[in-house]
């Protein structure tokens, strides 16, 4: 199954596509899949970030590589942060730099996500997956200066448009074992395989129900591999993950301030 969420007729809608052709659905997919009779073509439509979260629940330092490449120890438990509901952006849209007196520093992060299909608390890693809607993609852009100046990373996670997610969500692949790759204006920077992950995505899920209710829609990323770099205005990143597809973004900064002047 491949679900979507489209803008429709100025509308936000969730599909399933099928071929060439989304069939719009009556409902969110939470509570099944319904569709209405509605369909749409799927060339040309405007996708967007295919889930509803009340929050965007992130793991750091899931990759050894990753860890070693900022010098780091490999932690003994996961590491646990939140990305606010409104750094979520959509496939294909612009990520929006921060003016250079609040970062000089935005990195990208390529990782395996999931979006959460029904209400999760206290799940045991066995039971995992039958509380998962589906599998995409994330972007967890980050202000790599902040993260390192503040100590914490709420700042450095947290400007609006930091966490662009999608195409699409699949509920056919094996999350542990995809190839994950990220191009930054066409040149692999990023490569890996989510088996390389530490800690295994059902795992993460019962670590992190274990303390907190996961609800239908919130979106889970795994953490990124080796390889994050800067991101620069008008670069172009593509996170690929095998069964997915690409998600692609451009990076874009602020227009510069505008001087005005009196009239003599």
């Amino acid at each position: 199954m491949i679900l979507v969420k489209v803008l429709y007729e100025g509308t936000a809608r969730w599909g399933e596509r099928a071929d060439d052709i989304i069939h719009l659905l009556a409902a969110p997919p939470y509570d099944g899949i319904v569709r209405s009779g509605d369909t749409c073509p799927a060339a040309g439509a405007r996708l967007l970030a295919p889930c509803d979260p009340t929050k965007i629940v992130a793991v750091g330092k899931n990759y050894a590589d990753h860890v070693a490449e900022f010098g780091g120890v490999i932690p003994d438990e996961p590491i646990i942060f939140l990305k606010p509901p409104t750094t979520l952006n959509d496939p294909d849209a612009s990520i929006p730099l921060p003016p250079r007196t609040l970062s000089r520093r935005v990195d990208y992060e390529g990782e395996l996500a999931l979006v959460v299909g029904k209400q999760a608390r206290n799940v045991r890693a066995e039971d995992a997956p039958s509380h998962i809607l589906g599998y995409t993609i994330l972007n967890d852009v980050t202000a790599r200066d902040l993260q390192r100046t503040d100590g914490q990373w709420t700042r450095a996670k947290g400007f609006d448009g930091f966490a662009p997610a999608g195409p699409v969500l699949v509920d056919d692949i094996d999350p542990d074992h995809c190839s994950i790759q990220t191009r930054l204006n066409g040149r692999t920077v990023q490569k890996s395989n989510t088996a390389r992950m530490i800690w295994n995505t059902y795992d993460l899920f019962a670590y992190i129900t274990s303390f907190m209710t996961l609800l239908p829609g919130d979106l889970v990323c795994t953490g990124t591999p080796e390889g994050v770099g800067e991101m620069r205005d008008g670069d172009v990143v593509e996170i690929e993950i095998e069964g997915i597809g690409v998600l692609r973004n451009t990076a874009v900064a602020p227009e510069p301030a505008q001087t005005h002047h009196k009239p003599l």
